[in-house]
C-alpha cells in the first residue's frame, strides 16, 4: 500500500508513528500523522496536507503542508517542499521552505536551497545549497546584513578606557 492513512486521534504508539533519530529538543509538535508512504512505495505528484506527513519510501513532485514533514531514514524525495517543520533523515532533492524549522538528521542528504527561520543540524547531515534564515516575525529587507563603507565597523568606545 502505498499511502497509509491514520486518524487525528490515532493511538501514537501505533506502527509507523514513531519518529527514528528524534532528538527531545527537536519535538514535532503535530496533530497526529494524517499520512504514511511506506519504504517500498513511490508517489508522483502534489501532496497538500494539514497535520503531519511522513515519507519512507519515493516521492516526486511538490509538497504543501500546514504542520510537519517527516522524511525518514529511508525516504528519497525530489519535490519542491513548503511546511511548517521539516525533519529529514532522508534524502531530499530540491528547494525546502519551512515556515518554522527544518531539522537534518545526522544521515540527511539535502541537495537544494533551504529558506526558514530555524535551523537545527546534526553532525554528518550533508547539505549542497543556500541557507536563507529570518526570524519567523521579520519583515522582508529585516534582518539582513548591509555593507558598510570603508570596510569593518569601528567600535563605538574602547573597552579598557584606552584607545
Amino acid at each position: 500500500m502505498a499511502l497509509k492513512s491514520f486518524g487525528r486521534g490515532g493511538d501514537p504508539g501505533s506502527p509507523g508513528t514513531s519518529i527514528p533519530n528524534q532528538a527531545p529538543s527537536t519535538s514535532v509538535d503535530s496533530g497526529g500523522l494524517t499520512a504514511f508512504i511506506d519504504q517500498g512505495s513511490e508517489f508522483e505528484g502534489k501532496l497538500s496536507f494539514r497535520d503531519t506527513v511522513r515519507i519512507d519510501g519515493r516521492f516526486r513532485g511538490e509538497i504543501a503542508s500546514e504542520n510537519t514533514l517527516i522524511v525518514g531514514e529511508s525516504g528519497e524525495v525530489q519535490a519542491s517542499i513548503r511546511s511548517n517543520t521539516i525533519v529529514i533523515s532522508g534524502s531530499v532533492e530540491g528547494d525546502v521552505s519551512a515556515g518554522q524549522k527544518v531539522v537534518l538528521h545526522k544521515t540527511a542528504r539535502v541537495n537544494g536551497n533551504i529558506e526558514t527561520s530555524c535551523l537545527a543540524i546534526e553532525d554528518g547531515a550533508i547539505l549542497n545549497g543556500v541557507i536563507k534564515m529570518d526570524s519567523p516575525d521579520a519583515k522582508p529587507g529585516a534582518g539582513s546584513l548591509k555593507a558598510i563603507s570603508g570596510g569593518a565597523p569601528t567600535p563605538e568606545a574602547p573597552e579598557d578606557g584606552k584607545d
